[in-house]
């Protein structure tokens, strides 16, 4: 057996980032029955002639990542929406910075995701679980250089999308400096949407007066005014940070009483996260509420750091902050360790294995049919190499467990040892397993697993060997 822990690259009490199983950029964040739902562009590897990894250019983008939670600390892994070429939208090059939204329509919920083809356009899919599968409803680009007002947008991209408390929907997209006019670029747009969410209604408009726009759009809601937030370019002068407040790459803030604006310039949120990770680059974010609290999810370089790749490869981050009556919210503090988990994870319940704050070295592999089809949906995990591991926070055990069962897929026989608190830390079980070619329930005898804990799943077995759930008793 194999006593070789896989190496992890992210601490075991860290909650930043999110994910480490793969990159994940230009999060948006939607609620939805009682999860919050992430949604990323699958930043991917690129490499050069020789084989190594090479900077992060964007452009093979085609496919977004999607987890879920509903703790804020341990998040489910859904695989990936294949977007573009010969996926959903055939149309589309590329698919960059998402946007989520659902609303129910005709008595059913509906789910519309939006995504960027390049900087050259707009497109939406559609689905009936915002786990997808997603579908193309309208064969080609929802907002194009065709449609007015968005010729001369510079990068036409970055969607935000907003449903009103009456249903109405509106996006909020643009972005790029034109040359001389970095102090106001002008190219940010925000538009009505038809009452299927995947049409305008009307002609986008300009939002005029964004201070040093260069992308990322994003809107929120908050006591009946309207937030449209944005990164700023990186021509800001010394000048312009006196006058608004922020530098180059930061997120800030406009105010309105209407979601179609006018909007006025209020405060900086959040500055670049390499001021905190001390890797720079562009700045995207979304701001949500959930369970009464207010978050913030944004990308940074600090994974690729902790790799010592650097290269431009990005991950997301969350963070909590609060939102004063008259909706200032001031500099949001970045942190690896400070956002809260809001709920403990019941032990007594079926877990799906694909659900964890870290995972070393396994990767999400599909469960079922339609996964495999969609390449989204209900996912399993997949052992790479013996002493791969999964870390589940903040296990409540409110009462003395006797038994643990995994359900797996063992590709060679083996065992499954569960820790608390550490890999290395007290053993609560070891639940040996037989090689088997379909789902099968392993158990074993549990001795400790008591009061509130980190749960390590370390896996001692051959490569391939898939893992379902895990349940105690």
């Amino acid at each position: 057996m194999s006593n070789t822990l896989t190496k992890h690259f992210k601490k075991f009490d860290y909650m930043n980032p999110i994910i480490t199983q793969h990159y994940g950029a230009d999060p948006y964040a939607m609620e939805y029955d009682g999860r919050v739902y992430f949604y990323m562009t699958a930043d991917k590897y690129e490499y050069d002639e020789k084989g190594e990894i090479a900077e992060n250019t964007y452009s093979k983008i085609k496919s977004l990542y999607v987890v879920s939670t509903d703790d804020m600390a341990n998040f489910t892994d859904h695989g990936e929406v294949t977007v573009a070429c010969d996926a959903a939208a055939k149309w589309a090059h590329n698919s960059w910075a998402p946007a989520a939204c659902w609303k129910n329509i005709d008595g059913k919920d509906k789910f519309f995701l939006y995504f960027a083809d390049n900087g050259g356009g707009i497109g939406v899919l559609s689905a009936d679980s915002p786990i997808g599968p997603f579908t193309d409803p309208i064969g080609k680009g929802l907002i194009t250089r065709d449609v007015p007002t968005c010729a001369e947008v510079t990068w036409l991209f970055d969607p935000a999308v907003l449903v009103d408390d009456d249903g109405t929907g509106y996006i909020y997209f643009g972005g790029g400096v034109p040359m001389g006019k970095a102090d106001c670029p002008g190219t940010a747009r925000v538009c009505k949407l038809g009452a299927d969410m995947v049409s305008l209604d009307g002609d986008p408009v300009a939002i005029p007066t964004v201070p040093y726009l260069f992308e990322d759009s994003g809107i929120h809601k908050f006591n009946n005014k309207y937030y449209y937030t944005y990164c700023s370019n990186f021509n800001v002068t010394e000048e312009a940070t006196e006058k608004f407040g922020f530098k180059n790459g930061e997120i800030c803030v406009m105010e309105s009483d209407s979601p179609m604006g006018p909007f006025e310039y209020k405060e900086r949120i959040l500055e670049n996260p390499g001021d905190y990770c001390g890797l720079y680059g562009n700045n995207h974010h979304c701001v949500f509420s959930f369970k009464g609290q207010w978050y913030m999810t944004y990308h940074s370089r600090s994974l690729e750091g902790f790799m010592d790749i650097k290269h431009g490869y990005r991950v997301t981050h969350v963070d909590e902050f609060t939102i004063a009556e008259d909706g200032k919210i001031g500099t949001i503090k970045q942190s690896f360790t400070d956002r809260k988990q809001i709920k403990s994870v019941d032990p007594f319940k079926a877990y799906p294995a694909s659900c964890v704050a870290q995972m070393a070295g396994v990767t999400p592999v599909a469960a079922d049919e339609v996964s495999r089809k969609y390449g989204v949906g209900n996912m399993n995990i997949m052992v790479n190499n013996a002493g791969d591991f999964t870390q589940v926070k903040g296990v409540e055990f409110t009462k003395t467990a006797s038994k643990v069962t995994i359900t797996a897929a063992p590709s060679s026989d083996g065992e499954i040892k569960v820790f608390k608190n550490a890999p290395d830390g007290e053993l609560l079980a070891t639940v040996k397993v037989t090689k088997a070619s379909e789902m099968t329930a392993f158990a074993a005898d549990v001795k400790g697993a008591e009061g509130k804990a980190d749960l390590f799943f370390v896996f001692d077995l051959a490569k391939d060997s898939q893992i379902r759930d895990w349940v105690f008793a």
